[in-house]
């Protein structure tokens, strides 16, 4: 077992306005099958569960990001639709995460991606935190432009 005290976490928060109804954004939220279409970093998601969608849907998902891979075990802990996707990561990072959907008029919504991780000391425990925050920043802000892309695509 990693000892806390040569853990780090980081934190990271990005928010993006799509140009749809809360409905429509929350329905690509849940498609987790579909998170590896706008989700650079994600190359694979296999389902642990025969629930799909939902609490306690748990998902394997092959991660990479630059030369780094890992596995990441992804269990949804709770669900308050349409606002509210919470989950927790199992695996070499480990921590929370959580999309938060917020109708801003009928026609956009707010989606925020917060996340809560923990490097190990193999991964440069505090250093390997403070290094990754900006990089998976920069990550998560892509994908979340990915995303908006993909749901406004029609109405361009």
């Amino acid at each position: 077992m990693v000892r806390a005290d040569i853990m780090r976490r980081v934190a990271v928060r990005i928010s993006v306005l799509i140009h749809a109804p809360l409905a429509e954004v929350w329905a690509e939220a849940v498609a987790f099958e579909h998170h590896v279409e706008w989700m650079t970093d994600a190359e694979s998601i296999e389902f642990l569960t025969e629930e799909r969608q939902g609490k306690g849907t748990t998902m394997s998902v092959k991660t990479r990001v630059g030369p780094l891979k890992t596995v990441d075990v992804i269990e949804v802990t709770e669900i308050d639709e349409p606002h509210l996707i919470a989950v927790v990561h199992r695996g070499v990072i480990s921590g929370t995460g959580e999309f938060t959907l917020e109708a801003i008029g009928p026609l956009k919504t707010r989606f925020t991606w917060q996340e809560a991780l923990a490097f190990p000391g193999y991964l440069g425990g505090p250093i390997g935190a403070k290094l990754a925050a900006p990089i998976l920043s920069a990550i998560w802000r892509r994908n979340l432009d990915r995303l908006k892309i993909r749901i406004e695509g029609d109405r361009r």
